[in-house]
């Protein structure tokens, strides 16, 4: 016996397999985005699994071990990164904040724009010499990425430091990827096109024990014509509520102060399961009868924001009075070719809505300019709207074409130029709102759940209020992860300082 088979099992590979034949692999296990196909996935062939556990020949895998995730994009990452360092120290991994003394790397990567990928594939680079200096080291690629056929050919040609790429259908397989990544010299790759498994009692290491999220479906049926996402999240498949409320209420006995619930379209929840009358207003509503001072949910689709939702918002006393209502255009030919299923006029009719059930709500977006043949009138169109609806804040974002959606094949004659000039001159009017939307708290009193010290200086606070508003004060820090009354001083454009009063009793809490 070798050192290799020694150190990995009697059935490690001793010599790398150059000759390994990914196209068979490609061809019956891993299918580019397919529009066509994807839009016929049925319901039928979600299974949930509530059986999740560490196979007695993986434990100890990681004894001596340790592991560093760089987590890229969304929430739903940043949830999935927690998951990954759950198996990972149920393995008997040990986290480490660098790459220099990991023993695995991990980069959980975003697909939602170029920008994204770039940063990536730059890391990868730079882990090339890690690579060459320690060969033991795993390096891994995950996340919506690994999804892409044309990102797995790409590592695959140009990136040999990579040691095993996996997507995000197949976590809960991250032991026997490792197994096999320690035990094989070429690269292991296990990304699968099927998705559809619920799996439930995932190992979890959360980030902090203030702010929780609670992930409560995956994947998206709406297809807009420039996002990847309904490709490398796969379509929807909701979480069993009984499953979401006991780990609610395991949250909350934890003391976690805030949940946020997740998913690629969130307020969608509930309508992919047959024979269940129970929506995420629904949910709200049960999740409010559990001890959790503030509960939010992202990313909603205008389309399925229904009436229940409204109420649940509007009545339940822990539910935060902060809507973040994606628009991304105020043109209903632009509305139109992005599949966004809603137009200008029924946008602005559930903003009415939502405004006259929740006179106080906070209202956000997300707005994307230069989309393929938008014309000045067109943008203008959103400015207006923009102005029409008065949000607080907006994420704003020129148009990046994503290989695989139809918008990738459009003809695009706005030039470069153009987009970003139309992007600086929406961000005036964002930036504008955001100092309006914050002036009127000069002299108020407000809840504001402290997390930590600020970014600039570590003798300063800061939090968030119930309306999302970044609050930075004074104080003890003592009052960390706590709710406390804060007076305001002075309205920023982005943020509000203020001066500490008390902390806040769980009964003054609820808005």
């Amino acid at each position: 016996m070798n050192e290799e088979q020694r150190k990995y099992g009697a059935n490690a590979k001793t010599e790398p397999n150059l000759e390994k034949d990914y196209s068979k692999y490609f061809e019956h296990v891993y299918q580019p985005p397919n529009l066509k196909e994807a839009k016929t996935r049925g319901k039928s062939e979600v299974e949930y699994h509530d059986d999740f556990k560490i196979d007695e020949r993986h434990r100890g895998m990681g004894k001596g071990r340790k592991f560093y995730i760089r987590t890229y994009g969304c929430q739903m990452n940043e949830h999935d990164t927690e998951v990954m360092a759950g198996i990972f120290q149920a393995l008997g991994f040990t986290p480490t904040n660098t790459v220099d003394d990991a023993d695995v790397i991990l980069l959980n990567t975003c697909a939602i724009r170029e920008n994204a990928e770039n940063k990536v594939f730059s890391e990868i680079g730079n882990l090339k010499h890690l690579k060459q200096e320690r060969p033991d080291c795993i390096i891994g690629v995950c996340g919506c990425m690994s999804q892409e056929e044309s990102v797995v050919n790409k590592i695959l040609k140009s990136y040999q430091n990579v040691d095993m790429i996996f997507g995000t259908h197949n976590i809960h397989r991250l032991p026997d990827i490792l197994e096999e990544a320690y035990m094989s010299k070429a690269m292991v790759v296990e990304v699968w096109s099927k998705e559809g498994d619920v799996i439930e009692n995932l190992p979890k290491v959360r980030n902090g024990r203030i702010k929780a999220w609670v992930n409560i479906m995956y994947g998206c049926d709406k297809f807009c014509t420039y996002c990847i996402v309904p490709f490398t999240r796969g379509k929807e498949r909701s979480r069993m509520p009984a499953e979401i409320i006991a780990e609610v209420r395991d949250l909350a006995r934890q003391g976690y102060q805030e949940i946020c619930l997740l998913g690629q379209n969130v307020n969608a929840y509930g309508k992919d399961i047959d024979g269940l009358e129970y929506g995420l207003g629904d949910l709200l509503k049960d999740i409010n009868k559990i001890d959790i001072p503030r509960v939010r949910f992202t990313t909603s689709h205008p389309w399925d924001f229904d009436d229940r939702l409204i109420n649940a918002i509007a009545e339940d006393n822990n539910i935060v009075p902060h809507v973040h209502l994606p628009v991304q255009s105020g043109n209903n030919n632009v509305l139109k070719i992005m599949g966004r299923k809603y137009t200008r006029e029924s946008y602005l009719e559930l903003v009415r809505k939502i405004k006259t059930a929740i006179p106080d709500v906070a209202l956000t977006t997300d707005i994307i300019v230069g989309y393929p043949n938008e014309t000045e009138a067109q943008f203008l169109e959103t400015i207006d709207l923009y102005h029409e609806v008065g949000f607080e804040h907006a994420y704003t974002y020129v148009y990046s074409p994503r290989e695989g959606t139809p918008a990738a094949k459009m003809k695009d004659n706005v030039p470069e130029k153009e987009k970003k000039q139309r992007l600086q001159r929406l961000n005036k009017v964002v930036g504008e709102y955001a100092a309006k939307s914050l002036k009127p708290y000069e002299g108020q009193e407000v809840f504001v759940l402290c997390e930590g010290t600020s970014k600039r200086d570590d003798e300063v606070l800061a939090g968030y209020t119930e309306k999302n508003k970044l609050v930075n004060f004074k104080a003890s820090q003592d009052v960390i992860g706590k709710i406390v009354k804060v007076k305001i001083t002075e309205a920023k454009q982005y943020s509000l300082n203020g001066e500490f009063i008390e902390i806040v009793s769980k009964e003054k809490v609820a808005h």
